[in-house]
């Protein structure tokens, strides 16, 4: 009798389609930074020939696009007449959430020229709450760039601070002060001693005083701007 053929490992694996790639795209990146991830790379982490990912994305910018648009389809989109303000807040700190957890995408979000669906849904619900909300258009357009500046512009800062912890923060603090003179930056001292290295503190905190006085901002814009330019 003819033993029946041995099982190889590439026969049980899953089949390899677009969404296992991008996928493995995005793990890689978070892991090990943007700056390392090759076709190689990715192609052995699917179990796939380089030249085989060609057969799932079209090019290098098609696979960025995806990875991008993996990222945007994380971050919570306003519900169904949700107010504004809230839905503002709450999308903003699930984008800073989501860049916290893809360093990598910091500062590529918003340069696609070829964006995916998630990422076109994400705007236009986010455009839609603003409007339907009651925001004039020119104040919508101000609102989205105001916040976006805000929330890839603390989220590029947290990614270069030499500290991740209230202790390493106070640790750090520390150090620098410990290289000058008593005297020689009063002001510079004021701020660690009596904020920095307060229990409790946390640079994460400075995100939500930040948004909540932008988002108030944005709201006696728009009372200003009452009876102008309504959404139908």
């Amino acid at each position: 009798m003819t033993p029946p053929p041995r099982t190889t490992p590439a026969a049980n694996r899953p089949p390899v389609n677009r969404a296992k790639v991008l996928a493995a795209a995005v793990a890689l990146a978070d892991t090990d930074g943007l700056a390392a991830l090759s076709m190689r790379r990715l192609g052995e982490a699917v179990g796939i020939e380089a030249m085989s990912l060609y057969n799932h994305i079209a090019h290098k910018e098609d696979l960025l696009d995806g990875m991008v648009d993996l990222v945007f389809a994380e971050v919570d989109l306003p519900e169904p007449g949700e107010p504004w303000q809230p839905a503002m807040r709450r999308r903003a700190e699930s984008m800073r959430a989501a860049l916290a957890r893809h360093r990598w995408a910091v500062g590529l979000m918003e340069s696609r020229a070829t964006p995916g669906p998630a990422t076109l849904r994400h705007h236009d619900a986010v455009l839609g709450c603003l409007r339907r909300g009651g925001l004039p258009l020119a104040l919508t357009a101000h609102a989205v760039s105001l916040i976006d500046s805000y929330v890839h512009g603390f989220a590029l800062q947290e990614k270069a601070l030499p500290f991740d912890t209230p202790e390493q923060t106070a640790a750090v603090a520390e150090s620098i002060m410990a290289g000058f003179a008593d005297g020689q930056y009063p002001y510079l001292a004021e701020i660690a001693a009596d904020h920095v290295l307060r229990p409790g503190y946390s640079y994460a905190d400075e995100f939500a005083f930040g948004l909540d006085l932008l988002l108030d901002a944005l709201a006696r814009a728009e009372e200003r701007g009452r009876g102008t330019d309504r959404p139908s």
